[in-house]
């Protein structure tokens, strides 16, 4: 019987408890895919990491497990994963290999050496249309997005409706209907200038901070022009579920087209412990 590690982070914040789940496995040699899977699932969170060594000339390989499959990139993952390898390594740029290729992840550090945030720079998304946004809204009880309603495929697969701020509070997501779009989750967002809200749906509920959305929802205002191409806006997401997170996200392009996107954020390693199996 071997004993595994792992870190426990709340992602896209500086508060513990709050923000976004992640356990972090800081060895996974000598885990197989189904162990992995049974450690994530086990866990329960969201999404759960093992880090592994490099094969592409990264600093570390890492696969990203949810309790119900293997995933190829998650954003609070990777940013989870880059600040607890980043206080050990001491390194300033931690690249992470992930099933869509190397994400870098830029940490700054404070006068004592903390990481006090941390930038990935995110796969850029394909942008699809909707065929049926009217089903969209109906998964989400929304009556209408001020937005045309699209897909962007980073990685993971990130529907995006844009709304009324007074919208937000009363969505009632239907999980099933969801779960029939083949879809990371819808992201219901509302605001204006560089600051934005967000609520995250999937089929099985509601997530806290969303990393891999916040890329394309920068994208998509800077598409549609409610924020300029280059300018940084803050998502705030996971209010109400009681778990508040902050997502700075920015989007390099024009005349439609995205060249680069990058989200950065913070987070808080909250526990420590190692499995037997």
């Amino acid at each position: 019987m071997a004993a595994y590690r792992y870190v426990v982070a709340d992602v896209f914040t500086d508060t513990p408890l709050t923000g976004n789940q992640l356990a972090v496995f800081t060895d996974g040699r000598g885990l197989d895919d189904a162990t992995m899977q049974a450690l994530a699932l086990e866990i329960g969170f969201s999404e759960t990491t093992f880090v592994l060594p490099p094969e592409q000339g990264g600093t570390a390989r890492m696969r990203i497990f949810n309790p119900r499959h293997e995933m190829p990139f998650a954003g609070h993952p990777t940013l989870g994963t880059a600040f607890v390898l980043g206080a050990p390594l001491q390194l300033g740029v931690i690249a992470l290999e992930t099933g869509v290729g190397i994400v870098p992840v830029t940490l700054e550090r404070d006068e004592s050496g903390r990481i006090v945030f941390g930038r990935m720079t995110q796969p850029v998304p394909r942008v699809e249309p909707v065929e049926a946004p009217e089903v969209v809204l109906a998964a989400v009880g929304a009556e209408r997005s001020l937005l045309p309603i699209e897909l962007y495929d980073n990685g993971a697969r990130h529907i995006v409706v844009t709304l009324e701020a007074a919208e937000l509070g009363g969505l009632r997501p239907d999980g099933e209907t969801i779960a029939t779009f083949g879809i990371t989750g819808v992201n219901c967002v509302a605001g204006a200038g560089s600051s934005w809200r967000s609520r995250m749906f999937w089929e099985h509920g509601e997530d806290p901070a969303t990393g891999s959305a916040a890329g394309p929802i920068a994208c998509h205002l800077a598409r549609h022009g409610l924020v300029r191409w280059g300018e940084e806006i803050v998502i705030t997401q996971g209010v109400e579920m009681g778990r508040p997170s902050a997502l700075h996200a920015r989007a390099e392009g024009g005349e439609g087209l995205i060249d680069a996107v990058e989200v950065g954020g913070n987070a808080v390693v909250v526990a420590r412990g190692e499995f037997r199996v």
